[in-house]
């Protein structure tokens, strides 16, 4: 008892501490332990003078270690280290890998940056200092990164996705059929217009120099591979060289846009075409020319046609590739959950009794077809017409009201319905949104950039009235249907809300229950349905109805000459050159948008 006091002293004392002033916990809990000790129980064998100096050297460490049941501690060996859970070990490591993921999106962002900053060093310098930096220099800037590409690309297919767990996960929203489809689309008229190039310059050959032709079949080989691998591998989640493959992805990346900057400033070969056609004319009047003619001029006139018809595919394609692209590098080290998969209750595509939308669509399209079809024989000519672009824009003055119209009322039965909005992150639908509403930049810049050309100089006569109702109308359209799409891809699907209800039923008691609790269940979702049954045969008239239209407004300025460029109000007012720029930039962005469109329709169609 008087040790067991004396303890007590020296606790109250603060002699449990170290030299360094910090308390010995152990000492603290080994004596508290002992001053609450039975004071019945008999005193120890040992005088109480020996085992308080043991008590203060070593901290009572024995005390506290007789608790747990182990001898061997008892000669004041330390406490064993803080083991951490499965679970904190199971967050550090998905800490650790979400650091290195963001690490490696981050250096080989930087990558691309900088390759597309030197790449647009390049091409601003041929643009405003031709001397110093010719056409020449960066089409071996283009060829270098190309080489480098498909060397990537090469590997990615051959070793990269051979690897044992490369290819643990596949994202089930990513490469959609219409996607690979325009991608193919495209690529095939990309690779047809550097055959058209090549066959041009070969006519030229005896006043060309024979270098040139090593750049467009550069290009083929470059396009074939990375349309090959893009259909193959535009769904997969890379588990293995993940940065290796972020940087791959993203080398490629910034070499299409540059392909795509590149086209969409470069009017070299318009220039030496428009150039090569005057030529013509003075050599038939008797005036010697020092331009570079072609010696079979039917031939030239192929391949010249060919060339200015798939001009717009080429930077279609380069964009295609680059969202593909991006997909892909956002896909490089994801992990997805085991029920990720696409929804096997996915309806097909089917019309289900929709009349309306069908027809006046199949309308909208033999019209345009008919316009389409007049304006591209006019335009073989040497000159189009003023009546045939009155015809051409006020085709459009008469479609896009209705098609706005539509979007509205769909918008508005978005709002009446019953379905969930999908709050879920899916990266995929989100940049489908991105790209919805960066492509419909292209054909709203050029309506504004109309707009003020025809208010600006002679806004009453008729054709110049047409255009300004056409450039306000496209503009009013585009955000309407904007509005209406993400509306619908942000709503859960019928099929989604069945399934959820289905998977609540297995809760019940007895089998009796849980056939009541079916039938209940079945009824509530029909009547639901039918109840719903206006609303959703509604939105699938729409959605057929702007699906053809959008179809049509694609199929026009994709083939074929461009109004916009051939009317010569804008060129005349911004120059050649800029308004060149203009529409090279817009109408690329306008085809790839009516390509969206329909995708994100037909989404929308399918889930209603």
């Amino acid at each position: 008892m008087a040790g067991d006091g004396e303890r007590a002293s020296r606790v109250s004392s603060g002699e449990a501490f170290h030299g360094d002033g910090t308390r010995n916990h152990q000492a603290i809990l080994a004596e508290s332990l002992a001053a609450n000790q039975d004071p019945v129980s008999p005193a120890p064998s040992q005088p109480a003078s020996m085992a308080s100096p043991e008590a203060q050297k070593t901290g009572a460490a024995p005390a506290e270690e007789n608790q747990v049941g182990t001898g061997a501690e008892k000669m004041g060996a330390p406490a064993p280290p803080y083991q951490k859970s499965w679970l904190a070990r199971h967050f550090s490591l998905l800490r650790r890998d979400r650091q290195a993921q963001k690490a490696g999106q981050l250096f080989s962002g930087l990558l691309a940056l900088n390759v597309v900053f030197l790449g647009g060093a390049f091409i601003c310098s041929m643009i405003f200092n031709n001397v110093a930096v010719t056409l020449g220099d960066v089409w071996i800037l283009l060829a270098a990164l190309k080489a480098l590409s498909l060397l990537w690309l090469l590997y990615y297919a051959t070793c990269t996705t051979r690897h044992t767990h490369a290819m643990l996960f596949r994202d089930p929203h990513a490469g959609s059929i219409w996607v690979r489809g325009s991608l193919v689309l495209f690529g095939s008229c990309a690779v047809c217009l550097n055959v058209f190039r090549v066959g041009y310059d070969v006519s030229h050959i005896h006043c060309k120099s024979q270098l040139e032709l090593i750049f467009p079949v550069i290009e083929i080989v470059f396009i074939g591979a990375q349309t090959w691998v893009l259909w193959k591998h535009c769904k997969d989640c890379v588990q293995v060289q993940t940065n290796f493959t972020r940087c791959g992805l993203m080398l490629t990346l910034a070499t299409n846009l540059l392909l795509w900057v590149l086209a969409v400033t470069n009017d070299s070969m318009h220039r030496e075409i428009k150039a090569e056609l005057s030529a013509l004319v003075e050599n038939f009047s008797g005036n010697d020319t020092n331009t570079c003619v072609c010696l079979n001029a039917t031939v030239c006139e192929v391949f010249q046609k060919g060339y200015l018809m798939l001009y717009p595919f080429s930077t279609e394609y380069c964009l295609i590739c680059c969202a593909v692209l991006f997909v892909m590098w956002k896909n490089v080290g994801r992990r997805l959950a085991p029920h990720a998969g696409a929804h096997p209750g996915t309806p097909p595509f089917h019309l289900h009794g929709a009349i309306f939308g069908p027809l006046l669509g199949l309308l909208a399209l033999v019209a345009g077809v008919c316009v389409f079809v007049l304006f591209q024989i006019e335009a073989s000519g040497l000159a189009i017409a003023r009546q045939y672009f009155i015809l051409y824009y006020a085709f459009y003055v008469a479609v896009l009201p209705a098609m706005s119209l539509a979007c509205l009322a769909g918008t508005a039965i978005h709002g009446l319905e019953e379905r969930e909005l999908d709050t879920l992150k899916n990266p995929t639908r989100s940049l489908d949104v991105v790209l919805l509403m960066g492509a419909a930049l292209g054909q709203m810049g050029i309506a504004y950039f109309s707009i003020v050309a025809i208010v600006a100089t002679r806004p009453h006569e008729l054709l110049n009235r047409l255009i300004l109702a056409y450039s306000l109308l496209i503009i009013l359209q585009h955000i309407a249907q904007n509005l209406f799409i993400i509306e619908g891809l942000h709503r859960r699907p019928l099929w989604e809300t069945a399934g959820k209800q289905e998977a609540e039923l297995p809760r019940r008691g007895s089998l009796l229950e849980l056939g009541q609790d079916l039938r209940r269940a079945s009824l509530a979702y029909i009547r639901s349905y039918s109840h719903l049954n206006w609303k959703r045969r509604a939105l699938k008239e729409i959605c057929l109805f702007l699906i053809l239209c959008n179809l049509t407004l694609w199929m026009m300025p994709a083939f074929g000459i461009h109004p916009e460029f051939e009317n010569g109000l804008e060129k005349d007012f911004y120059g050649y050159r800029t308004w060149f720029t203009i529409v090279n930039f817009g109408l690329p962005l306008g085809v790839f948008y009516r390509m969206h469109s329909v995708g994100g329709l037909v989404e929308v169609y399918l889930e209603a």
